[in-house]
């Protein structure tokens, strides 16, 4: 995203940047008012709205607020394309993006945004914020500025470079931006590696573990700002992205410390799978399950084609693929998991997005059951069966209370991988995880298709297995 980087200066941009009182929602958007780069950091009151800023800037309709996880979900088996529509990611759908087109250009600005507006903040608070806001407040938010940040570069660099398991990182990544970008003097960045965006990740997710509180005062606050178990739950997703099993086992123990059921955090927000998952996508969106999602409200949601409800609800544009997860044997008629879909004539729809508008559903980022679900894969693919069928089980049975895993389908490594990776199809469908099971596990990216509508496969030495550079990067990044 240079290309917004080169083109604004301190003032426009500030003037764009939402604020918000601390008594007011995140996403109540009423701008307070246009600040120079004089008085930004002149008040607690803007300093925090800087800090609410970034939140809203990752929650763009083409990052997550909603559209970033239909791009990667609907690149996989998993859902049938019922219009052909390229607004509402048909050509994610076909694995046939150009760099010209408007998802991969609109994705690219939004998470680099963010990138910029964490990068403004961590620049600020130094001698611009010195004796307005406390030394712990200037942490936290230093902290939240670098968890923003390490989640954008994430989102980037899983699906714009190739997978880090290719060649353990060594291909060319992303241009790695840790400035703040106010003018055209750094329009031109050469891409860093993909290892070394990875450990740019890594650094700021750690640096945020021990900076972020343990918790806030309000569940909307423990669900929308990252606190300490946020950036831990980030880290055992990007370890396991990395074939990191090891470091993914570390990090996930820190939240999930028992190795029988029930499994819970003890420190901090108790971390725990609800006893019915359906709550958590329609009734109660600030659960301890929901370890970070991006909410909406009346007076701040995307509608139509923006709304990833309206795509696949309300307007019909995908349906369940009867040959893929739906279809699978451990998915069984009374696992509570089937009422997050909805049955339309034939077909069946997702509904974990079921709002009508003003379309107020939560994006959930990171749940707890992907936190176990990471760490059961890591403990299979180091041989601990026992620990990784506990795991699995408990999010399994969370739904589906009776259900037992034939022991052909558990008794071994391979086979325990095989079912971790469909549980977690069933689990995360629809939250943007089957682009990235499948690329960093250099797999190939199945054909699908109806009568009337087909997408190739797309093996891993296919140029189209990643998303293309923007020509708005490559039109200004003359380095790239």
């Amino acid at each position: 995203m240079s290309i917004i980087f080169k083109k604004i200066i301190f003032g426009s941009l500030f003037s764009s940047i939402l604020f918000f009182s601390c008594e007011k929602s995140l996403l109540d958007t009423t701008p307070e008012s246009s600040l120079s780069s004089s008085t930004i950091f002149s008040t607690a009151k803007r300093i925090d709205g800087l800090v609410n800023g970034a939140y809203d800037a990752l929650k763009s309709a083409s990052l997550y607020g909603g559209r970033y996880l239909l791009y990667l979900d609907v690149r996989g088996e998993d859902f049938i394309n019922v219009t052909g529509n390229v607004y509402t990611a048909y050509e994610s759908w076909t694995n046939s993006y150009t760099s010209g087109s408007n998802d991969v250009n609109n994705l690219w600005t939004a998470a680099y945004s963010t990138i910029n507006d964490a990068n403004i903040i961590l620049n600020g608070l130094g001698s611009l914020s010195e004796g307005i806001i406390s030394d712990s407040l200037k942490l936290q938010y230093i902290g939240e500025a670098k968890f923003l940040r390490a989640l954008s570069y994430y989102s980037l660099v899983s699906i714009y470079a190739e997978p880090y398991n290719k060649d353990q990182g060594a291909s060319a990544g992303l241009p790695l931006r840790l400035e703040a970008e106010v003018n055209s003097d750094n329009n031109n960045l050469a891409r860093s590696t993909v290892k070394e965006v990875y450990t740019q990740i890594l650094s700021d997710l750690d640096s945020a573990e021990l900076l972020l509180p343990n918790k806030y005062s309000t569940d909307l606050l423990n669900t929308t700002h990252a606190h300490k178990s946020t950036a831990i739950a980030l880290k055992t997703r990007v370890y396991l992205n990395q074939n990191d099993f090891d470091n993914t086992i570390k990090e996930a123990q820190k939240l999930v410390p028992q190795t029988s059921a029930p499994f819970s955090t003890t420190f901090g927000v108790l971390h725990a799978l609800q006893s019915d998952i359906t709550n958590i996508f329609s009734s109660n969106y600030t659960t301890t399950e929901s370890i970070f999602s991006t909410p909406s409200t009346t007076s701040d949601s995307y509608s139509g084609q923006s709304a990833i409800g309206y795509i696949y609800y309300v307007n019909k544009e995908y349906y369940l693929n009867p040959s893929g997860i739906l279809n699978t044997s451990i998915w069984s008629s009374t696992d509570n998991r089937r009422n997050l879909l909805s049955l339309s004539g034939s077909q069946y729809l997702l509904k974990k997005y079921s709002k009508s508008s003003p379309y107020v559903d939560y994006i959930p980022v990171i749940r707890f059951s992907e936190v176990l679900l990471n760490y059961a894969e890591a403990e299979a693919q180091l041989g601990n069966l026992s620990l990784a069928l506990n795991l699995l089980n408990a999010v399994h049975q969370r739904s589906d209370a009776n259900y037992q895993f034939a022991n052909s389908l558990v008794s071994t490594k391979d086979s325990l991988i095989a079912t971790i990776w469909k549980e977690r199809r069933i689990e995360l469908l629809g939250e943007g995880f089957r682009s990235n099971d499948l690329l960093r596990n250099l797999l190939t990216i199945p054909a699908k298709g109806s009568s009337s509508l087909q997408a190739s496969s797309v093996a891993p030495t296919d140029e189209n297995y990643i998303f293309p550079l923007p020509n708005n990067e490559i039109s200004t990044n003359k380095d790239l």
